[in-house]
């Protein structure tokens, strides 16, 4: 499979390339943005976003080991908590979309229904197994039109066990290789008597890596846990910006529970939303405890559709179907020019290849994408498909 994929991303390295130098015209980006890429611009970073979950299932170490051959920078484990205590990689406590518990019998009585930051799930729990029970599931693919054939094959890792890799992956390929753990719903994992962060962090010291210079960054969509661990490690932190929908009218970002807020602000009966941190005061803030920002794409560039005298939106390519690639895309570049202006990073996510994930103004070319959010200033991507974003960036490194 590496081989195959190999030979079909190189022969879209020569377009890509030409879809650089014709970035500008295509993207509509202003004379001032265009002339800021005349200085070679710095590498940006490449994030295996759970692995390679494009082609082989989410947070496996065999879909972390495609990801780093396949050129990232960084691996993105996603951590949960074991019922003994141990961090796993999964993206959710919830097992049920990506491991195969529901068809083991014997855990059938763990199936059960609860809240997780307030909104009730029903499900298998990492929370209610051991680190044994768990090495007895496989993983599965989450996304339903991608491939199924590695279903029930692979093992659900630990996050020392992924260090693991990243490290001999870096001594071996000569290169160094980080990883972007995320602490996923830390207030909820408080609760039941399982904080996510010192074990995190007692994990980075066995590995060498809880120094300001180790290839690590680590992110929470929620901010009090970010300050605290600010006070304990000088690891780099990367405050995550999350949003509910998008008004497809105006191309503005809605906000629904859970995607609202930080949790920790819903716990702590503080108002607002995720854009209050992208204020100039929001920003200034997160400059204060984090070394990078997390925003979802959609902050940077979003999409609006086009509206019949119907009131609905239109099938503009007559597919049959309604979105991404019927929309078209509204760019805020003031966005990227606030957060750099305070010295942080932008690392934004997700990118995905298929057609239907893709605006039009693309024409169903991820490569496209990619491109036009490096053309931005962004210093890093999160990406499902890790072959197409590095070699859009070379494109984009070439032709800078």
């Amino acid at each position: 499979m590496k081989k195959c994929l190999s030979a079909r991303r190189l022969g879209q390295l020569s377009v890509l390339a030409l879809a650089v130098a014709a970035t500008p015209a295509v993207y509509g980006l202003s004379k001032q943005a265009s002339k800021a890429g005349a200085s070679k611009p710095a590498r940006p970073l490449i994030i295996g976003h759970r692995g390679a979950p494009g082609y082989l299932p989410e947070h496996t170490i065999e879909g972390y080991t495609l990801a780093i051959e396949m050129g990232v920078d960084y691996i993105e484990p996603d951590l949960v908590s074991t019922k003994d205590g141990v961090l796993i990689a999964r993206h959710e406590p919830n097992m049920i979309a990506t491991t195969d518990v529901a068809e083991h019998p014997e855990f059938a009585d763990r199936k059960k229904t609860i809240k997780v930051d307030g909104v009730e799930e029903t499900g298998f729990f990492a929370s209610d197994f051991t680190l044994a029970e768990i090495k007895t599931l496989r993983a599965k693919q989450a996304f339903a039109e991608r491939d199924q054939s590695h279903n029930g094959k692979y093992l659900i890792p630990t996050f020392d066990e992924v260090i693991a890799l990243a490290q001999a992956k870096s001594k071996a390929l000569k290169r160094t290789i980080g990883v972007y753990p995320e602490t996923k719903h830390p207030t909820w994992h408080r609760d039941l008597n399982l904080p996510l962060e010192d074990k995190l962090l007692a994990s980075l010291d066995k590995a060498g890596w809880n120094r300001a210079d180790a290839p690590v960054f680590i992110q929470s969509f929620e901010q009090s846990n970010l300050k605290a661990l600010r006070s304990k490690t000088k690891v780099k932190l990367v405050q995550l910006i999350d949003g509910g929908d998008i008004d497809l009218k105006t191309g503005a970002i809605t906000y629904a529970a859970p995607s609202d807020r930080p949790y920790d602000w819903t716990r702590a009966g503080r108002a607002g939303t995720y854009a209050d941190l992208l204020t100039p005061a929001g920003l200034d803030d997160v400059k204060t405890y984090a070394d990078a920002i997390g925003p979802w794409k959609r902050y940077i560039v979003s999409v609006k559709a086009t509206y019949g005298t119907d009131g609905k939106a239109v099938d503009v390519n007559g597919d049959g179907k309604v979105n991404d690639a019927d929309y078209t895309t509204l760019i805020n570049e003031k966005l990227v020019k606030d957060i750099k202006q305070r010295g942080l990073q932008i690392h934004t996510w997700t990118f995905r290849n298929e057609p239907r994930r893709l605006a039009s103004n693309y024409a169903g070319d991820p490569g496209k994408e990619y491109l036009q959010f490096f053309q931005l200033g962004v210093d890093g991507e999160f990406s499902d498909f890790p072959d197409s974003a590095v070699f859009a960036r070379k494109a984009f490194m070439a032709g800078s």
